[in-house]
């Protein structure tokens, strides 16, 4: 085990991850600990490490990893009048405007974060996605 997958199954094991009783019953710690193998095994510099963390971070969010377009190849029809973007699907066009649904994130004291119908924020291309959080008292 490489000095990345033995510190990663502690810091794991101290976070419960494995445990039947946390999400998953304990196959995140094993998801992660898959994702950290491949990782380790890869031999990474530090700079080609945070690289590669940074992109495998936003693809597996579904995030685009350049501007939307906005072109038509890029839009998918989901029901009569309205499209949703084959890259992000969080951006959606309707009568020619397109927007972000989730433009506008609200987060209560507690941390806990909701959207609503005030979360839809109007776009314009090029557009990279971004959320602005709104805290509330």
């Amino acid at each position: 085990m490489s000095n990345l997958t033995s510190h990663a199954q502690r810091e794991l094991e101290l976070a419960g991850w494995f445990n039947k009783e946390s999400d998953y019953e304990g196959m995140i710690g094993e998801a992660i600990m898959e994702l950290m193998t491949v990782f380790a095994k890869q031999d990474h510099s530090g700079f080609s490490a945070s690289i590669v963390s940074r992109l495998f971070n936003k693809l597996s969010r579904y995030e685009p990893l350049n501007p939307l377009t906005g072109e038509d190849s890029e839009w998918e029809e989901v029901e009569t009048g309205v499209f949703q973007n084959r890259r992000c699907s969080k951006v959606f066009r309707e009568n020619g405007q397109a927007y972000n649904v989730e433009g506008r994130i609200f987060r209560d004291p507690d941390g806990s974060t909701w959207v609503n119908s005030e979360s839809r924020v109007n776009i314009t291309f090029p557009y990279t996605p971004r959320t602005e959080y709104k805290d509330r008292p």
